[in-house]
């Protein structure tokens, strides 16, 4: 039995959330369903919107999008699952059958207002809920849901959602065109995708992989998942050594992509994950067209790379836990929100 009401962690403004009673969402028809969050991790994103570094409208949303859970009802014509199973929910919503979703494209899917997803509201103008809450109501069951074997633990599973995808599919495309390759990881802000960057690149092959960031902590977990580590604080006009054929901006500063560009070899690929600002001066366009670099700056296509990853979890291949630096009941999610933690993992009390 559902009750009719649910508690939900509201985003209310910068450094002030907290726990609204609302009404339980519904089934509306026969292709939704009703998944129980069990596990969710904080997006890096989360931080910077909770900490008022991204700034949003004082316009309350339901916040947390990086769910695990259990399927709790379905809709009577769902095909592929049950109450009990484990899920992962993708942070973004998809119905599936759209021409783009259809080609892969799921962050693209035109069934939905663009930039539908969790826990970001104000990204789409339309609230479909949050993960830190009792219950969310996920409107294309079978195109979305993604079971989880129990060989995987949902607190792993959650940030295979959103950010650990991302960092999946920034190497493992390029990867894929020239394997065996050296890869640059520039480091940052976008602080656990870089490093799950780094776990995907050694564990897909790379020849060599190097990190390069400002914080001790992120640079010591990337050096003890593989990587060769140097500690920049990027910089305008900062000198630059090598040139790698992939390289992977997750700094989020408009000098570490700059970085990122100028360091991509010749007819090299180049993924950002975030964009540093509305516009940027002294991208090295010129340099970029000379060498005949390929720039992708993009959202991840959740949906499309989740059993890609959750294939290597399984396997043993990606050791996800080994980003997630705390656990946190969900009672407690509001009050940790703004901690500088690298990963937070929330667990349903």
């Amino acid at each position: 039995m559902i009750d009719s009401s649910m508690r939900q962690l509201t985003f209310v403004r910068a450094n002030h959330l907290e726990w609204r009673e609302v009404a339980t969402p519904k089934i509306g028809n026969g292709g939704q369903a009703i998944v129980k969050p069990l596990a969710v991790t904080r997006c890096d994103l989360d931080l910077y919107i909770a900490n008022g570094i991204v700034p949003m409208k004082d316009d309350p949303f339901a916040f947390g999008h990086e769910i695990a859970g259990e399927v709790v009802a379905v809709g009577e014509g769902v095909s592929g699952f049950k109450p009990g199973d484990r899920v992962i929910v993708p942070f973004q919503i998809n119905c599936g059958t759209c021409k783009n979703c259809q080609l892969g494209f799921t962050n693209g899917c035109t069934s939905v207002p663009p930039f539908s997803a969790y826990g970001l509201a104000q990204s789409s103008g339309t609230d479909w809920g949050g993960g830190l809450s009792d219950y969310v109501l996920v409107p294309y069951a079978d195109a979305m849901l993604v079971n989880v074997p129990n060989a995987v633990p949902l607190t792993i599973a959650a940030a295979i959602s959103d950010n650990a995808s991302d960092g999946y599919r920034t190497v493992a495309e390029p990867l894929a065109r020239r394997p065996g390759e050296e890869v640059l990881i520039v480091g940052g802000f976008a602080q656990s995708v870089g490093l799950f960057s780094v776990q995907a690149a050694v564990a897909l092959g790379a020849a060599r992989v190097v990190y390069t960031d400002f914080d001790k902590d992120r640079l010591a977990k990337a050096k003890s998942f593989g990587a060769e580590v140097q500690e920049l604080n990027y910089a305008a006009d900062m000198p630059v050594k090598d040139q790698f054929p992939i390289v992977v901006d997750t700094s989020n500063i408009r000098d570490g992509l700059i970085y990122a560009l100028k360091s991509t070899a010749a007819c090299g690929f180049c993924t950002s994950v975030s964009a540093p600002g509305r516009t940027i001066d002294n991208v090295p366009l010129a340099q970029m067209y000379m060498k005949g670099i390929t720039f992708d700056i993009s959202r991840v296509h959740a949906r499309n790379e989740i059993e890609k990853v959750l294939n290597c979890a399984c396997h043993g291949k990606i050791q996800h836990q080994e980003v997630i630096s705390t656990h946190v009941p969900f009672s407690q999610a509001q009050d940790v929100m703004t901690d500088p933690d690298i990963k937070i993992v929330f667990e349903a009390d």
